[in-house]
């Protein structure tokens, strides 16, 4: 069946049996269907349609995008430290969904939260990173993850409690104060009564000097603020505990000296430094009257200096020293008046 618009506005339609014209409703729905059935054929004749779902790339808690690109940490994680049977876990990462966030755990790396929100913003960050551990009654008792994003004028950090459990699992999630978080990892890593024991990890010669400190505080030789102190102390040598910046830098700087004398050059100049150094002592010795001589005896070029007081006596109008000057010096005499 074919239709047209004939005269008045009337739709008239043939088929096989004639043609013949439709009331104006009809005719409505007949002019529709002949325009869906043109529509559907040009349809056909391009061929079928493929419908394309792409993922949303909009937001920073898109999961498409590479997780370098969303999460940019302010600092490297501390080395590795601890009880060593709980290493196994530093190349593993841990979940929990609270509410609407997601939280990652990554031992010995990082804390993350993700949004789970439809969001085009929604919020994707670091809640702290590898820093070290909470030692209470010489046990470890949790991980200090710091320096994490920022949140008003402070940075994000957690701290992670380590229990006891059957599964390694992260199973609750707070925060107790503003930007300040606290998980609870439970892992079977811990169950042991001396597997979270500090003494045990540390070097022999970290041993010697904690029970060195022990003892010094059984005699009574230090107080209860100093055998504190002495333990910081260790636990910072044995990389438990993060020394303050002053201490870094200071380290470093040892570091740095111990490298002074490493190549030809730095010797050389040294070298030059020293002799220069040595050149000016001489000459203040001569000005002071004091001989140097050469020891015969060694096998070095090394000047040994002979402290003789020059004999010659000094001209006195008034009187005479006979003990002149007999320890060290105190200067050019000037005896005249």
């Amino acid at each position: 069946m074919t239709c047209t618009s004939g005269p008045e506005g009337t739709l008239v339609c043939r088929s096989l049996r004639g043609a013949f014209p439709l009331p104006g409703a009809m005719a409505a729905w007949a002019l529709l269907l002949a325009l869906l059935n043109a529509g559907f054929g040009l349809f056909t004749s391009a061929g079928k349609m493929k419908i394309v779902e792409e993922p949303n790339t909009f937001g920073l808690n898109n999961p498409f995008l590479p997780q370098t690109n969303r999460l940019l940490p302010k600092m490297a994680p501390s080395p590795i430290s601890g009880p060593a049977h709980l290493f196994r876990l530093a190349d593993k990462c841990f979940s929990f969904v609270e509410s609407t966030y997601k939280y990652e755990f990554c031992p010995f790396h990082n804390v993350t939260q993700h949004e789970q929100t439809f969001r085009w913003n929604a919020y994707s960050g670091i809640l702290g990173i590898w820093h070290e551990w909470e030692i209470y009654n010489n046990t470890f008792v949790g991980m200090w993850m710091r320096e994490g994003d920022s949140c008003e004028t402070k940075n994000r950090e957690t701290k992670v409690l380590l229990i006891c459990g059957k599964n390694n699992k992260l199973a609750h999630v707070s925060e107790p104060s503003t930007c300040v978080y606290s998980l609870t990892f439970e892992t079977p890593l811990a169950c042991h009564p001396h597997s979270l024991l500090v003494y045990p990890t540390l070097t022999e010669v970290l041993r010697r000097k904690w029970d060195e400190a022990e003892q010094s505080l059984y005699d009574e030789l230090i107080t209860e603020q100093g055998y504190k102190k002495l333990l910081k102390e260790i636990f910072e040598e044995a990389g438990l505990l993060r020394a303050t910046e002053e201490k870094e830098i200071e380290k470093k700087n040892k570091k740095l000296k111990s490298l002074e004398f490493e190549t030809v050059e730095k010797c050389n100049k040294e070298y030059k430094k020293l002799s220069k150094e040595i050149k000016r002592l001489k000459d203040l010795l001569t000005e002071h009257g004091i001989v140097y001589e050469r020891n015969s005896a060694e096998n070095t070029s090394a000047e040994h200096v002979i402290h003789k007081v020059v004999t010659t006596k000094p001209s006195v109008l008034n009187g005479s020293k006979a003990n002149e000057h007999p320890r060290g010096d105190a200067g050019i005499w000037n005896d005249t008046l």
